[in-house]
């Protein structure tokens, strides 16, 4: 059966023709595709180590043919080239092998989250159309296999059901085989080789169509940049399916290079401090509240980091002193990397100044990355004024996945996407991320919509209305603070909490703090938008602490 009649809405990502050309021309796009890098590499670097995790060491030729197997096995089970896959596992090695298995049989991979629970992991599929769920038997305690019911239950679209580990009523991965000579050639690069999520800005995330073209030129010019060779030893801290730590130059530059790549199963010192000792870890990338948190613990461990060249922060602003307190914490070079599972990356240079490096977020990858910084009416703004970030390129897309009202919003006629983002840009065109023009809340890294939080609590019987704003925090960044008007009963704040928690949302969602209000200030007319809104309510609360403190 084919993509077109299994799907109504057809993965698409295009740009102009000119622009294609002009991409081609500068080198940017080879026509590589992800199947096809993998099987080079995998002969080239046989017998290199290619993944580590937990107790599994993998060499290129062995990840190679794990994939080979599970792709055949994909396909026999009755899912055709073209099928849309949900994938939600941890950092595990399977994770790597899956995913390079999807691409072998030109399925197209979904990325969910460890942390995302029904609502996110429904929206994603019933949005993409997915026809397959693929899950860990357990990851982090939590059952995915009672997920994987719930989620037949809501999107009966999802037929099959792939499990790493006892699959129960389910089928096995490990168990997954078929006929090689059945697998399909090369796709075309141009076409989309995977979904991944935004952040949400409003509501849940929408879903980005990457090409194999766009992909794969971000992170092979992101290792030229972050000094990933096949001698490089690179740890994914971070979950594996954010964009951060998959391109950036994240496993899959990693790959590209034929450099190792070693899974931590958590992120914090404990658990990747004994990892980069046993594996000479040289690259990392980790947000700004981790950063901090290995930088405290450097000065306490037994454990030898010294093998650590580059420590990448990302995710969310690292501001300077805290840069200056990860720098003398850890000892390796810092660089921050500022980008979007939308397209734009920036990254400070190995080779910059020290004072660009602590007190700037990069600049874009390539002289064809078109940056503009406007006002609230588009016009552009004076030379180191801030502003809006638009921004177009060889890897940052034209639309989202079946969502118009989302690409009308997002992108301008000419193809500039509006980020959200408020940046100065230096004369050396270095940006300064001076924060977000939306509601969005950036919790260590995790995007939260505002809305979205606000939608959920509003439906608890005793919330008559709720708004939640960021509140600065020195550990994540931003934490979320819900402001509630209560009904005749005020619930007690672990109540509504714990009602947030069970509408099945990731946990990073539910608010970290709950201050219950008798009214919302309103303006003059007797009426005020939810963002003005928030934004007062942010300011308030502010003052109070700072009167407080």
């Amino acid at each position: 059966m084919t993509d077109a009649s299994r799907h109504t809405v057809p993965l698409r990502q295009t740009w102009p023709d000119e622009f294609v050309a002009r991409y081609r021309a500068a080198g940017h796009w080879r026509g590589e595709t992800f199947p096809g890098f993998l099987r080079e590499r995998a002969a080239r670097f046989a017998d290199s180590v290619a993944v580590v995790g937990g107790d599994t060491r993998w060499t290129y030729a062995q990840l190679g043919a794990e994939a080979e197997r599970i792709a055949a096995g994909l396909l026999a089970s009755g899912l055709a080239p073209g099928d849309r896959v949900v994938v939600q596992l941890g950092n595990i090695p399977e994770f790597i092998a899956v995913v390079c298995a999807l691409f072998r049989a030109q399925l197209v991979p979904v990325y969910a989250l460890p942390a995302h629970r029904l609502t996110e992991v429904a929206h994603f599929a019933r949005k993409s159309e997915a026809s397959a769920y693929i899950c860990a038997e357990r990851y982090e305690t939590f059952d995915y296999r009672t997920l994987a019911r719930e989620l037949q239950a809501e999107v009966p679209a999802v037929r099959q059901v792939f499990v790493v580990g006892d699959a129960a009523e389910f089928v096995s991965i490990e168990a997954l085989d078929g006929p090689r000579d059945a697998l399909p050639g090369d796709p075309d690069p141009q076409s989309v080789a995977f979904l991944q999520i935004s952040g949400g800005s409003t509501g849940l995330s929408k879903l980005i169509p990457r090409t194999h073209d766009d992909y794969i030129y971000s992170f092979r010019a992101s290792n030229a940049l972050c000094g990933i060779d096949a001698d490089s030893v690179y740890m994914v801290a971070l979950p594996a399916a954010h964009n951060f730590p998959m391109s950036s130059p994240g496993f899959f530059g990693a790959l590209y290079a034929g450099a190792r790549v070693v899974l931590s199963t958590g992120p914090g010192p404990d658990a990747a401090f004994p990892l980069i000792a046993r594996e000479r870890v040289t690259c990392v990338g980790l947000v700004p509240p981790l950063a901090l948190l290995w930088a405290d613990a450097a000065g306490k461990t037994a454990h030898d980091l010294s093998s650590l060249q580059v420590l990448q922060v990302g995710g969310a602003k690292l501001v300077p002193e805290a840069a200056r307190r990860v720098v003398t914490g850890l000892g390796c070079t810092l660089q921050q990397v500022f980008g979007m599972a939308e397209g734009l990356v920036n990254y400070t240079r190995l080779d910059d100044a020290d004072d660009l490096v602590l007190t700037t977020q990069g600049r874009p990858i390539s002289g064809d990355d078109e940056v503009l910084v406007v006002d609230d009416h588009g016009a552009p703004v004076a030379e180191g004024e801030i502003g809006h970030l638009l921004t177009r390129g060889p890897y940052t897309i034209r639309g989202y996945h079946n969502d118009d009202a989302a690409n009308a919003r997002s992108f301008t006629d000419d193809g500039f996407y509006r980020t959200g983002d408020m940046v100065q840009r230096l004369p050396s065109g270095h940006l300064i991320v001076q924060g977000r023009a939306t509601d969005h809340i950036n919790r260590a890294g995790e995007k939260i919509s505002a809305e979205e939080i606000e939608d959920h609590m509003l439906a608890h019987p005793q919330v008559f209305d709720a708004a939640v704003v960021s509140i600065p925090d020195e550990f994540l960044g931003e934490r979320s603070c819900a402001f509630v008007i209560p009904g005749d009963t005020k619930p007690r704040p672990a109540e509504l909490k714990a009602w947030v928690r069970g509408r099945g949302l990731a946990a990073f969602k539910v608010p970290d703090q709950i201050v219950f209000v008798d009214a919302f200030g309103t303006t003059a007319v007797g009426k005020v938008s939810r963002r003005e809104l928030r934004a007062q309510l942010r300011a308030r609360f502010l003052e109070e602490q700072k009167d407080a403190g």
